[in-house]
């Protein structure tokens, strides 16, 4: 059974690494592919892979940091395949440094390729998504974002990326809460996996394993969970996050209200010590920052 046949979906940054997989896996499982990627050569050869299997596919390069330019990714596939029904918001960078010697060109441009990045299709998608809810036809849209351990825990040396990808899990709570009622979902996934970024930034850790031992950290581990994301058959799930690494699928446990102090009037200054002692002593411990 082909889970995503006569699905189209636009993958961002498909031109390598774990946007590749994801765009061969749902070309396997019958999806219309639209791999987009700034570098028009890898873009091209993803297609060629995919049509070379028997699989739908074409490549675009538009900039996905920019509205005007979104808008041509979301033209295309409309002309390609008359319609779109998923997107996977996979592109990013890093621009690694300490905190202190972060300049303001490293925080920016961070910024921009993560947040606006997932911002500019997705904007575009809801509302047309929206629109055509309203009028009446049936809605059964996905959004798949990329957060990143980083973003969920904190990294050393990470802290733009860290920020940007904190910013899309939560970005990812408010789209499902929002755009439920249109039948869009919105989930968030922070893969584990061997790409360009991960070899920059840790080569020895990710590298493949000499022998025939499970590789861990092959990128088309993280697939499956994608493709089915994407599926007809995960519309009862919005709002998640999930980290996904080798055979391992985790669900985050977010954000909450956790233990709780409460007077019952207006504290005084010299009070806030202890209410704060006592609070850390029964909380659950966070898990560590990255490289701590």
């Amino acid at each position: 059974m082909e889970l995503c046949k006569g699905r189209t979906v636009i993958i961002t940054g498909a031109g390598g690494g774990l946007g590749r997989a994801y765009a061969i896996a749902f070309a396997k499982q019958g999806a219309n592919v639209v791999v987009n990627d700034i570098r028009p050569e890898a873009a091209a050869a993803v297609v060629d892979e995919i049509i070379t299997r028997g699989g739908k596919a074409i490549a675009n390069s538009n900039d996905i940091t920019t509205m005007g330019t979104a808008q041509l990714i979301v033209d295309a596939t409309l002309e390609a395949f008359g319609d779109v029904h998923v997107l996977v918001n996979n592109a990013g960078i890093l621009a690694d440094r300490m905190f202190v010697s972060l300049t303001e060109d490293d925080w920016d441009k961070v910024m921009q390729v993560h947040l606006k990045g997932h911002f500019c299709l997705a904007n575009i998608l809801s509302r047309r998504w929206r629109d055509l809810a309203k009028a009446g036809h049936h809605i059964d849209a996905r959004i798949i974002n990329t957060t990143s351990g980083a973003g969920l825990q904190g990294s050393i040396g990470q802290s733009n990326y860290s920020a940007a990808k904190g910013g899309v899990a939560s970005l990812t709570l408010v789209q499902a809460a929002e755009l439920k009622r249109y039948g869009i979902t919105s989930n968030a996934l922070a893969p584990a996996a061997r790409t360009h970024m991960t070899e920059s930034a840790m080569p020895d850790v990710v590298k493949k394993p000499e022998d025939d031992s499970f590789d861990l950290w092959a990128p088309e581990n993280v697939a499956p969970l994608v493709v089915w994301l994407g599926s007809e058959h995960s519309s009862h799930v919005t709002g998640q996050i999930f980290e996904s690494q080798g055979g391992r699928i985790s669900l985050g446990d977010g954000w909450r209200t956790g233990v709780t102090e409460d007077k019952g009037a207006m504290w005084e200054a010299d009070q806030i010590g202890s209410a704060i002692d006592s609070l850390m002593k029964r909380a659950q411990p966070a898990q560590k920052v990255w490289g701590s």
